[in-house]
């Protein structure tokens, strides 16, 4: 094992140094020449290409080799997986924008993830590996007696994973339409190519060696720039520990900008803007068709006068955008007031906690913070793509070292979060606020083109004002080389480090769903006596399909990343954590009460989610206590341990061969030293 792992440190070593090298002689062809369309294609194609072979030469047969990489994983590059498996596009590409955004609200993603390793190594991670076996749904089954509780883990696990590839694979489409040019449904499948390729041949062990390779990646990606920033702004290349004095400038510049005529006067254009779709809501059906009449008359007129062709299609175009009937036009009128009076408001100092008018709304703000920081610790102690990690160790101890490197790579990423967010708003806040709109930098073009950089002059003084710019959450990691004004090598780092994010988390996704159907569903339901061979061409032949089925529902731009990352957690704590925490440590749980547990959760956090999320037609008037639908787990996590507690205790206690499975799984050894026969 130690020669194993010597050999992995020097393979790994070589590899880290030539692709420095590598990113050395694209910033030298740069300055020699060397154009942003190549670079971008280079760092695209080179960076795949190399998942790619490492998935071909990773490829096996074998199934403890395809399911748990031969449980042999030591525990550093065990951790080096397990931190490129979790940080996703929504950590790479999305948390910086929350952070930009939300100030300090943001530090709940952090606080929550970061603490979720924590519960991780008390409560799970250490006796799934005692467990053994493949998968989730494979302890759920063994320690609640059958298949009934197997397959509504099967169940979640495909849920909560599909979500959550569902966001990893629009962050690739995301990165290739932006930095190769294509379309974005084409950039989804390019990246498909790539996740395919890594787990397709060689299940858990070519996604292990792979992953290790793309953290490599991502992590010299997201520190690179950021270095550059904190030595530009301050210095000092220590973003870590500089940004703290940039952040001090940029709250002095918070106020300034916020008082300025031009921005007052926007915030209340935009107030009006919100008063007038409130008025034409309340007046429909009569304002729908008012609004309909006064464009086909509008259109009629600069058709008899011969108005600018550019002024007609405008026209034209309105009128076909128009809603077609009066609850259409409530539902699209509804956002669109929303959208102004959220214009219309100040945004949050970037420092201050928990913001708001009244003591009401900080106390909502409080409660909704606490909510996901519970979701989001709970969820990662539950996420079965995760916790399926701690199978491929050599055993227990490593399984418990290898939680304490996850977080400590995981820790070089998110203590890096807050620079970013700062050091980026302060370019925007000084290179782009306040400038006229005919000498805006490229990238406000250039972001726009793909929708994620919108601009609206609605006071009319050709100057740019904090109101007027809409960017979306997930556009601010990528583009922050570019409104810094780094070089574009940079920029294509930066691209590369977020495909690997992406491709990384879909990468055990797709193997945690596929191994959940072809394993959990196939063999352990429907024919237990199938070959080796034939369950690994399932498994194989369903990883397809999921890619697929992903792939198009990403097409669609379903929400931003991080709301999708959102609901992933809060579906995975809801649905697992009250089971496998009971399952470990309280003997009396029965397979009634995890069954019923594990649906009431799930089902309260669906219903909650359903009710107050725009996307689902819902809204925040039929929320509880306030709480957004990010955070939706918090209900079902609580309900999920009060259910399985009360129907256990209303219920035959399990059998004796259960109890001495929860023995076995949670003390070195039995009396008589073997394990239970539900292990074999």
């Amino acid at each position: 094992m130690k020669t194993f792992a010597r050999q992995l440190r020097r393979y790994y070593g070589w590899y880290t140094g030539t692709f420095l090298f590598f990113v050395l002689l694209l910033a030298i062809g740069e300055q020699m020449g060397l154009s942003p369309y190549v670079i971008g294609h280079v760092f695209l194609f080179v960076t795949i290409a190399i998942y790619a072979s490492i998935g071909v030469m990773s490829r096996t047969s074998d199934v403890s080799e395809y399911y748990v990489a031969g449980r042999r994983v030591p525990a550093v590059f065990n951790g080096m997986a397990t931190a490129a498996d979790w940080m996703s596009a929504a950590s790479f590409i999305g948390l910086a924008g929350t952070l930009y955004f939300a100030g300090f609200e943001g530090l709940a993603f952090v606080t929550g993830w970061t603490g979720g390793f924590v519960l991780v190594a008390l409560l799970l991670a250490p006796y799934l590996r005692k467990f053994g076996q493949y998968t989730i749904p494979d302890f759920l089954g063994a320690r609640y007696q059958g298949n009934v509780a197997r397959l509504v883990g099967l169940g979640a696990t495909v849920l909560a994973s599909f979500v959550y590839l569902v966001a990893q694979i629009y962050g690739v489409g995301l990165v290739t339409s932006r930095f190769v040019s294509v379309e974005f449904e084409i950039g989804l499948f390019i990246g498909l190519a790539g996740i395919l390729v890594c787990s397709f041949l060689g299940g858990m062990r070519a996604v292990t060696w792979t992953q290790v390779a793309q953290y490599v990646i991502l992590i010299v990606a997201y520190l690179v720039p950021v270095v550059i920033l904190s030595y530009k702004l301050t210095g000092i290349p220590l973003p870590q520990a500089m940004y703290g004095t940039v952040l001090a400038q940029l709250t002095e510049r918070e106020e300034e900008l916020l008082k300025t005529p031009g921005e007052i006067e926007a915030r209340l254009q935009y107030k009006y803007r919100a008063q007038d779709y409130a008025s034409k809501i309340a007046d429909l059906p009569g304002s729908l068709e008012a609004e309909r009449r006064a464009l086909i008359d509008r259109l009629n007129t600069m058709r008899l006068e011969n108005a600018a062709a550019r002024d007609i299609a405008l026209t034209e175009r309105a009128l076909r955008d128009l809603p077609r009937s009066p609850e259409e036009a409530k539902v699209i009128w509804e956002k669109a007031r929303v959208a102004a009076l959220e214009r219309a408001r100040p945004p949050p100092r970037h420092a201050d906690p928990h913001p708001g008018d009244t003591p009401e709304q900080k106390a909502i703000a409080r409660n909704n913070f606490l909510a996901l920081v519970f979701v989001l610790m709970v969820g990662t102690a539950a996420l079965p793509h995760i916790l399926m990690r701690y199978y491929t160790t050599p055993g227990v101890v490593e399984a418990r070292r290898s939680v304490f490197w996850s977080l400590f790579f995981i820790f070089l990423l998110y203590v890096t979060a807050p620079a970013y967010a700062v050091f980026a708003k302060w370019e925007v806040y000084n290179g782009v606020i306040g400038s006229s709109l005919s000498i805006l930098p490229d990238w406000v073009a250039s972001w726009g083109k793909v929708g994620m950089v919108r601009i609206e002059d609605i006071n009319g003084d050709g100057i740019l004002q904090l109101a007027e710019l809409t960017m979306n959450t997930d556009v601010i990691m990528l583009a922050t080389p570019e409104i810094a004004g780094l070089p574009y090598v940079v920029s294509g780092l930066v691209a590369a480090g977020g495909l690997a994010a992406a491709l990384s988390t879909a990468d055990g996704l797709l193997l945690t769903i596929s191994n959940a159907l072809s394993h959990d569903f196939y063999y352990k339901v429907v024919n237990p006596k199938a070959s080796t061979h034939r369950r690994l061409v399932i498994s194989k032949s369903q990883l397809l399909v999921v890619a697929v089925v992903a792939a198009w529902v990403a097409s669609m731009r379903p929400d931003n990343i991080l709301f999708m990352v959102g609901l992933a957690f809060s579906i995975g704590a809801a649905a697992f954590f009250p089971a496998l925490v009971l399952g470990i440590f309280w003997k009396r749980a029965n397979r009634a009460g995890a069954v019923t547990g594990m649906v009431a959760g799930l089902g309260v956090t669906l219903y909650y989610v359903w009710q107050t999320h725009p996307f689902f037609g819902g809204s925040m008037h039929n929320s509880w206590f306030d709480i957004n639908p990010i955070s939706a787990g918090v209900f079902g996590v609580p309900l999920g341990f009060l259910t399985i507690i009360v129907v256990s205790l209303l219920t035959p206690p399990p059998p004796q061969e259960i109890q001495d499975l929860v023995d076995y799984v949670r003390y070195p050894q039995l009396p008589n030293g073997g394990p239970p026969s539900q292990l074999g």
